[in-house]
C-alpha cells in the first residue's frame, strides 16, 4: 500500500496496524465510525485503507456493512506458533478426554498470558479465554502458575504495575498476590475463582523448559458450582504438564521463543 500521511511521523503501515489493532481485544464486527474512534484516525483515511484491506482479504463486511477480520488474515495467522501448537494439541485433547473439562495452554506475553490452544466440549462453562487471546496474569490460574516461577524482576514488574480488577473477586493487592505466588511455588499449582469471569473457576500447573526455566501454564476450567471438584484433577494435570515438557524439549529454540515472550512487562 502507498499513500501520504497527514500526521507527522505516522506511516501508512502504522495506520493499517492501528486499524487492525481495533479487532485485537474482541472479534466482534465494528462499524466504520467505531473503527475511526478506536484507531484515532480520520474517517477518510480509515475508509480508504479498509477498502484496500477488504480487497486483499484482511477484512470483510457482514450483512449490515460492519467490518470484521477476513479469512485470509485468519489463514495467515494460523502459521504463527504452529510447531508449538502441534506439540501441545494432542496432550490437551488427552487432558480433555480424561477430565471432560475445558483445557487450555498459555505462555507469558508481557504482563498478560497469551492462550496458545484450547480444547472444550459442549458442557456450558462461562469462559474468558480464547485461542490467541490475552488475559491479565495476576487474575488467572495459568498466569499465576507461570508468574510464580518467573524471575524476581518479572514478578516485581507485573505486581508493580496497575493491576486491573476484572470482577469484584479479582485479587489486585500486590502484597496479597505475592503471598499467593509464594503459595503456588510451594504447592506447585494455582487456583483462581471468578477473577476474570463470574461463574467459572480454574486450576493450573506450570510447564517448564528442559533447562528448568518456566515456559507456560496448563489449566482446566470448571463452573464454580463444581469448584470442589477442581483439585481432584491435579494428578492428571501434572502428568499432562510433564508430557508437554518432554514434547517441547525436542523443539528448536525459535519455536520456544515467540515474539510475544520477548516483550517485557511494562514498568509502572
Amino acid at each position: 500500500m502507498a499513500g501520504r500521511t497527514t500526521s507527522p511521523g505516522q506511516t501508512v503501515t502504522s495506520r493499517v496496524l492501528s486499524i487492525l489493532a481495533v479487532f485485537e481485544s474482541s472479534p466482534s464486527a465494528r462499524t466504520l465510525s467505531e473503527i475511526c474512534a478506536e484507531s484515532g484516525l480520520p474517517q477518510s483515511t480509515v475508509h480508504r485503507l479498509l477498502g484496500e484491506l477488504e480487497e486483499w482479504g484482511a477484512v470483510q463486511r457482514d450483512a449490515r456493512g460492519r467490518y470484521q477480520i477476513g479469512l485470509r488474515l485468519w489463514e495467515l495467522g494460523q502459521h504463527a506458533g504452529r510447531q508449538l501448537r502441534d506439540v501441545v494439541r494432542p496432550y490437551l485433547q488427552d487432558l480433555f478426554g480424561l477430565t471432560q473439562e475445558t483445557a487450555h495452554f498459555a505462555i507469558r506475553d508481557g504482563a498478560d498470558v497469551l492462550y496458545i490452544d484450547r480444547v472444550y466440549g459442549s458442557r456450558r462453562v462461562p469462559q474468558a479465554s480464547r485461542v490467541g487471546g490475552r488475559l491479565p496474569m495476576h487474575a488467572t490460574a495459568v498466569g499465576r502458575a507461570i508468574l510464580a516461577f518467573e524471575e524476581g524482576w518479572v514478578r516485581d514488574a507485573v505486581l508493580g504495575a496497575v493491576l486491573v480488577q476484572r470482577t469484584p473477586f479479582t485479587k489486585a493487592d500486590p502484597e496479597q498476590l505475592r503471598r499467593e505466588l509464594d503459595k503456588v511455588r510451594g504447592q506447585g499449582f494455582a487456583v483462581a475463582s471468578e477473577e476474570v469471569r463470574l461463574g467459572s473457576c480454574s486450576l493450573a500447573v506450570p510447564v517448564f523448559q528442559a533447562d528448568g526455566r518456566i515456559f507456560g501454564g496448563l489449566g482446566i476450567v470448571l463452573p464454580t458450582s463444581r469448584a470442589h471438584q477442581l483439585e481432584r484433577n491435579l494428578p492428571i494435570l501434572l502428568g499432562s504438564a510433564e508430557r508437554i515438557q518432554a514434547g517441547i524439549a525436542h523443539l528448536p529454540k525459535a519455536a520456544l521463543q515467540p515474539a510475544a515472550r520477548a516483550r517485557k512487562p511494562q514498568q509502572p
